[in-house]
């Protein structure tokens, strides 16, 4: 199956080949001071956390990352290669008193956590050339209470799957990539450990619109390993095909399984609205090894009704077969934060979740903004969440930069389930939860 599904990216890749467009639109992207071959970015950033739609990788576009103070430390301004990270400690108050789950980012209630110490070691090919084959690298590795949600199978994953550390370390990001200028008007090969496409929001604090995260994020894929190829279509579109060993999971760990990936990438010509989505796991489904196999359909819609407002809509239908309740088990012990250890018990048949999550931003100044969100998950069988019900979260944030390098992001938030009966948050106690949090990014 692996030599087919390779066959077909082949395939695809020398199809694309021949009928490369020619129509790409040069445009300058002054803020780099180089030529793109890709539409203007519809953004500021800052203060919103990207410049593009829906953080999809783009394919003509400068993505070199600006030097920050860590590397002009190290005096290391002369090369390509950019060394950069940053650090996110964060605090919450509660409506519970043990454990904010199902609720992800901000776990632990009423409490002072460090979520991120996150590292990057980045070499961004050029892609914006068209005469050159072009390499490039990304490593990202995290500390704190976050790297739960990123952890893989097989990936030091024994802090959080045999012991449910209350922190860790997670080498979330290993990925080479090569840019082949001549197949369609560009291709970017992605190889290693990589964040699953395609979500609104992202693993990275710095990445985020919001400190806390959508219910329909919490228990969707964080990351996949394999190989991803992604092409360009002309000014407007971008198609990626790939294949990997299933969510948040090592090829070489017992529950790895080969799973398909195909997804698009579409903007309109005023680069007004974004489309991007598709198939992002496709496989046998079989939860296997007390690890889930997600099985993913989703897609996120970009708006922009003028400068001062926008929008981001992101929805999936996920499902996979035999699953335990609670999905992916953690056989370590029982924490006040997370009590939840040890395996599910068996769902017949098919397991399936629904998420549908809008972000609503208001600019404010070149250093402020608001964010609203709404979002609901149903998860009728109890595998992404552990109790069989569908949820709804509403959360109001405002997020100020200070200045290039350090912001807040305090919010309020509500969030509920409506089964009869079930009682979900702080540990199975509680219907619906109240939290006012708030972080701080330090950038270096």
């Amino acid at each position: 199956m692996k030599t087919r599904l390779l066959s077909i990216v082949a395939l695809v890749a020398i199809g694309l080949s021949v009928h490369a467009q020619t129509t790409t639109s040069i445009v300058n992207q002054t803020k780099k001071d180089t030529v793109a071959r890709s539409l203007p970015s519809p953004l500021p950033s800052p203060p919103f956390p990207t410049s593009d739609w829906d953080g999809a990788p783009l394919v003509g576009s400068d993505a070199t990352a600006p030097i920050y103070p860590l590397q002009k430390a190290l005096g290391w301004t002369k090369t390509h290669m950019r060394v950069y990270g940053w650090i996110d400690p964060g605090a919450n108050i509660s409506s519970s008193k043990n454990s904010n789950a199902p609720t992800s980012y901000d776990l632990v209630p009423n409490n002072v956590v460090l979520d991120q110490v996150g590292l990057k070691f980045d070499w961004q090919p050029n892609t914006v050339q068209t005469d050159h084959v072009s390499a490039g690298f990304l490593v990202t590795t995290i500390f704190g209470t976050d790297y739960r949600y990123t952890t893989g199978k097989g990936y030091l994953s024994n802090q959080l799957l045999g012991n449910n550390n209350k922190y860790g370390f997670d080498p979330a990001e290993m990925y080479g990539l090569i840019y082949f200028p001549k197949i369609a008007d560009g291709m970017l090969l992605k190889v290693g450990r990589f964040i699953s496409p395609a979500d609104i929001e992202a693993q990275w604090a710095t990445d985020n619109y919001l400190y806390s995260h959508s219910l329909m994020f919490t228990v969707d894929p964080y990351t996949f390993t394999g190989a991803q190829a992604t092409f360009k279509l002309g000014s407007y579109w971008q198609l990626e095909v790939g294949i990997h060993a299933g969510n948040d999971m090592a090829p070489w760990s017992h529950s790895a399984q080969i799973n398909g990936l195909l997804m698009a990438r579409w903007v309109s010509k005023d680069n007004n609205n974004s489309l991007y989505g598709g198939i992002n796991s496709l496989g046998n489904g079989d939860y296997t090894q007390q690890h889930d196999n997600l099985q993913m359909l989703v897609m996120t819609w970009g708006h922009k009704f003028n400068e001062t407002f926008h929008m981001m809509t992101e929805a999936y239908y996920m499902w996979q077969y035999h699953a335990l309740t609670g999905g992916t088990v953690i056989n370590g012990p029982a924490q006040p934060f997370l009590t939840g250890v040890g395996p599910g018990t068996l769902i017949p048949g098919t397991e399936n979740a629904v998420g549908i999550v809008n972000y609503f931003q208001i600019l404010v100044s070149k250093k402020d903004y608001f964010s609203i969100r709404t979002d609901a998950l149903d998860d009728p069988q109890a595998g992404r969440t552990g109790y069989a019900t569908w949820y709804s979260s509403h959360t109001i944030g405002f997020v100020h930069y200070f200045n290039d390098y350090i912001r807040i992001r305090p919010e309020i938030r509500y969030e509920r389930a409506y089964a009869d009966g079930v009682t979900p948050y702080d540990n199975g106690t509680k219907k619906d939860q109240y939290t006012a949090a708030m972080d701080l990014i330090v950038r270096f």
